[in-house]
């Protein structure tokens, strides 16, 4: 069994609740799997992986809407 890294609680720390994260981290993935440019220095091919490595060292900012988050 692989620790899963980052963990839930450092990630967590960066957003205000587990569903923003979520949110945020699927959007990111989609963002990266257009094309967007990775923020992070990371051995990872998947893009949720690099997106929550993003929000885990504060790369990332989001804001809340009543849409949703941008």
């Amino acid at each position: 069994m692989s620790m899963i890294y980052p963990s839930i609680d450092s990630l967590v720390k960066n957003v205000d609740s587990k569903y923003s994260l979520v949110i945020a981290a699927a959007k990111r993935a989609r963002q990266i799997q257009d094309g967007a440019p990775v923020l992070v220095d990371t051995s990872s091919k998947k893009d949720v992986t690099i997106a929550l490595e993003e929000i885990s060292e504060s790369r990332l900012k989001y804001e809340k809407t009543r849409e949703g988050i941008k």
